[in-house]
């Protein structure tokens, strides 16, 4: 398949006006393909040749103007238009198409807990070519309108709101007519069907609903209230800072299955995996996660839906701003008011990773960096989201809220169901302040890496050793230096130790950096001084020694939780770049974790803890200790919560024990006994985590697996067999998992993934040796042939990343050499590659 370059978007651009699209399609068939019948209508501005994209399983027929084309014309993806002339025209295609089973395009599911099929589109990039036939563009704004032929008992979703208009007499088959749109990208065309279970309601004179599987229904009903006020309190909090109104006739919800994604911002029917309708317990956590993904997609409504990216360089006009949004948001209008503390320690880092990597790039590239679709896709990445909300978050400090908000509502009535770019963007902003948007949005948005800020403290006199509160003093200065480009707009923290070992803020700095100017203060020096405190901008920081060792020994006696989520940052980071041993974050969350009364910070810290130190930074004969450390700090939070206070942390700290457990003991206890000591009772999720930690340590077998399976048919249950199956330490469990993998091309994307992550497992290092150099040329010849979802998945998930050495790592560079290597998967190898780098370096300094 071809990808669409830019340049010949743009050529295309000049020459069409698009229309309509009406789109027919017949669903009541096999379970393999679909009928799709399309008629488009469009102009010509002058005579020329062009092309309209589609990705059939079978090309029956296309007229042009009533005249055929001829189907042995299309070549890839492409078919010829040629000989247009000048004035309006009218495409009619009639084409079979496949459905997927790897989230692209049509995705067909069929529930093992019922039998009930369902369907839904992603057709983000390109993928609208695996339903009807399309000129795939995003400034090629179009309506749309559907008519859907579907099974008698389902419901049919669209963009618009859709009617059954009647039933097929033949066979009873419903059908279904959607509204048409206003005009909207061809990426954003949606539809989903099934006999979905759906709540709905009316706000504001607007129909909303949420649907989800039928056999999900209890738990979609448990939490409706929940879904439901988040999504109107966003939407009434939108509205007070958008003057544009909502531009689509409804708003639906649909969690449907399979989703590589977290959500989809189709227009008017938003697409979120389902996932989160939670069938077991979560902790507040990950329920605020979910409220902030559904406000990201309301957000998209105007930023990427009313007002869409001319060319793809600009993803991050739809990313970066549903991100800042979705978190500000939710922040101002729910309960959930500790946003930010969460985006620092779970989202920032996925930024900072990004753009310590070979595939760093500015979060607004020069176009030429994306030339065409396929390297437009490989910049949905933390630089996009994370990186890109941190700069706006920045943006909004330097320019303040009031005029930040009057440009981005200029930016919706200037280019309104319309498309546009970076330097339309900043022009909107630039008319609501002297300051110097171009200026910064060059500093900011056109350039990669991130600055480090170091404080650098001297002191005037003497201070007491312990530098606490009251000490003599004669004084002391600051300056801060910083590595990098940007300006920065920050505030500095100064705490000082209380009487009883606590550390209290003593003042707040307001910084411009870089600035010439020292700091010269009065009184003793600050215990602790933290940069960046509030998290406003997008650096590293570090501390300067005698803060570092306050830290080290009172980081959960500092008194605001984002400010501990800076300075865990921090360490973080010193840990990344070999200048923390892992040893000492390990003792620090130790220390301190036990005493955290954030569940974010909590569950942040941990993770990094398990999946990063444990498994890769520390060498394989340490990483008993770093284990049992873990199984120490879990411990701790166990007993904390046992009066049942707190059943998040307690949850967090189960699911923490659990995956580092060491002996199988008291793991099989609790699976017997159907409860953690003490509780909770075991839900289908932990059931499994428990089930696939004692896979991984020998304690279970098929037969296990098989009882679990039966007493939970259910889609995860499923994931979760294939996942335990894939841990078993034995010869034969691993050669099966890697031929699913592998060689099963039926295997649907989500089975892939869970067969992935149980079969590299550190402590079976010895046993998948030889999988190692296996991997890098099957992987290759997977990508090539099941596509780009699979390829990422594959580069993702299937990659032996407990296989900290050089020859992994030396076997991966010769991979990487090789020629036509998919993109999907080169960029998460090049992406695996510099982590195993960055590893080894960590256990050798």
């Amino acid at each position: 398949m071809s990808a669409l370059t830019r340049n010949e978007a743009q050529l295309r651009a000049r020459l069409l006006d698009v229309h309509h699209y009406s789109v027919a399609l017949d669903l009541t068939g096999d379970d393999e393909t679909f009928g799709s019948t399309t008629v488009i209508r469009f102009a010509a501005r002058t005579a020329g040749d062009t092309f309209v994209e589609l990705k059939p399983d079978e090309l029956r027929s296309a007229e042009l103007d009533g005249h055929p084309l001829d189907p042995a014309a299309l070549t890839g993806n492409r078919l010829p238009l040629p000989g247009l002339t000048e004035g309006s025209h009218e495409l009619r295609i009639d084409a079979r198409m496949r459905y997927s089973r790897t989230g692209e395009g049509l995705h067909r599911f069929t529930d093992p807990a019922d039998g009930e099929a369902y369907v839904y589109t992603q057709m983000f990039m390109d993928d609208v070519q695996r339903v009807f036939p399309a000129f795939d563009q995003p400034d090629l704004k179009a309506v749309f309108e559907f008519t859907v032929t579907a099974p008698a008992h389902w419901t049919v979703l669209a963009n618009g709101i859709t009617t059954r208009t009647g039933d097929r007499p033949s066979d009873g088959a419903g059908i279904w007519k959607s509204a048409a749109t206003p005009v909207i990208s061809t990426y954003l065309a949606a539809l989903a069907g099934g006999p979905w279970h759906s709540i709905r309601t009316e706000h504001a004179g607007l129909p909303f609903a949420i649907h989800c599987r039928r056999s999900l229904a209890p738990y979609m009903d448990a939490d409706a209230e929940e879904i439901l006020s988040v999504t109107t309190d966003c939407y009434d909090r939108y509205h007070e800072k958008f003057t544009e109104p909502y531009p689509f006739d409804s708003y639906d919800q649909a969690f449907v299955p399979e989703f590589n994604a977290g959500a989809m911002e189709n227009p008017g029917l938003v697409t979120f995996r389902d996932e989160f309708i939670y069938r077991s317990a979560v902790t507040d956590t990950e329920r605020q996660t979910r409220a902030m993904v559904i406000a990201h997609e309301m957000a998209h409504m105007w930023f990427g839906d009313l007002v869409t990216l001319r060319w793809w360089d600009d993803i991050w006009l739809n990313e970066s701003f549903a991100e800042y949004m979705g978190f500000q948001t939710l922040t101002e209008a729910t309960r959930f008011t500790e946003t930010w503390t969460d985006f620092a320690v779970s989202r920032k880092s996925w930024g900072y990773d990004a753009d310590q990597r070979p595939s760093t790039h500015p979060v607004a590239p020069d176009p030429d960096a994306v030339p065409d679709t396929a390297s437009a896709l490989l910049n949905f990445d933390g630089i996009s989201y994370a990186k890109g909300a941190s700069a706006l978050r920045q943006l909004v400090a330097w320019l303040g809220e009031k005029d930040f908000l009057a440009g981005i509502n200029t930016h919706f009535a200037r280019h309104k169901f319309a498309n546009a770019s970076l330097a339309d963007f900043v022009d909107s902003l630039a008319a609501h302040t002297d300051r110097d948007v171009h200026a910064w949005a060059d500093a900011w948005l056109r350039t990669t890496g991130i600055d480090t800020l170091t404080p650098r403290i001297e002191e005037a006199g003497e201070a007491d050793e312990a530098g606490q509160a009251g000490g003599a003093s004669a004084g002391w200065t600051l300056t801060v230096d910083r590595r990098g480009s940007r300006p920065h707009r920050i505030a500095a923290s100064l705490h000082d130790h209380t009487a009883d070992g606590a550390l209290e803020l003593r003042e707040t700095l307001d910084l411009d950096i870089p600035t010439d100017e020292v700091l010269s203060a009065s009184g003793p020096r600050p215990a602790l001084l933290v940069l960046n405190d509030g998290d406003l901008t997008y650096a590293k920081v570090r501390l300067d020694e005698h803060s570092l060792d306050t830290a080290l020994r009172g980081l959960s006696r500092i008194a605001d939780p984002l400010t501990r989520a800076v300075v865990w940052n921090s360490l973080r980071d010193m840990v990344r770049d070999g200048e923390l041993a892992p040893e000492d974050y390990l003792a620090t969350a130790g220390a301190h974790v036990p005493a955290e009364s954030d569940l974010a910070i909590v569950q942040g810290v941990l993770t990094f803890a398990r999946t990063q130190i444990a498994d890769r930074y520390v060498a394989p004969e340490q990483r008993a200790g770093a284990l049992a450390a873990l199984t120490a700090i879990a411990r701790d939070l166990l007993r904390r919560t046992e009066d049942g206070s707190d059943p998040g942390l307690r949850l967090a700290a189960v699911r923490v024990f659990i995956d580092s457990a060491t002996r199988p003991d008291t793991l099989s206890g609790w699976l017997a006994d159907g409860s953690v000591t003490g509780g909770p009772a075991l839900d289908p999720e932990l059931r499994w985590r428990i089930l696939a930690r004692l896979a991984v340590l020998g304690a279970v077998g098929e037969a296990e697996i098989d009882a679990a399976l039966a007493a939970d048919p259910s889609a995860t249950g499923e994931e979760g067999a294939a996942r335990c199956r894939a841990a078993l330490p034995t010869a034969r469990a691993k050669e099966a998992a890697w031929q699913r993998l592998f060689h099963d091309d039926t295997l649907s994307n989500y089975l892939f993934t869970a067969t992935a992550q149980g079969f590299w497992q550190p402590e079976q290092a010895d046993l998948v040796r030889e999988y190692v150099d296996r991997y890098y040329p099957e992987a290759v010849s997977l990508a090539a042939r099941r596509g780009p979802a699979i390829g990422e998945a594959a580069g993702r998930w299937a990659f032996p990343g407990h296989a900290v050495d050089e020859a992994n790592l030396q076997a991966g560079h010769a991979c990487l050499a090789a020629p036509d290597l998919p993109p999907s998967l080169r960029r998460k190898l090049v992406d695996h590659l510099d982590d195993l780098a960055r590893a080894l370096h960590v256990r050798t300094t």
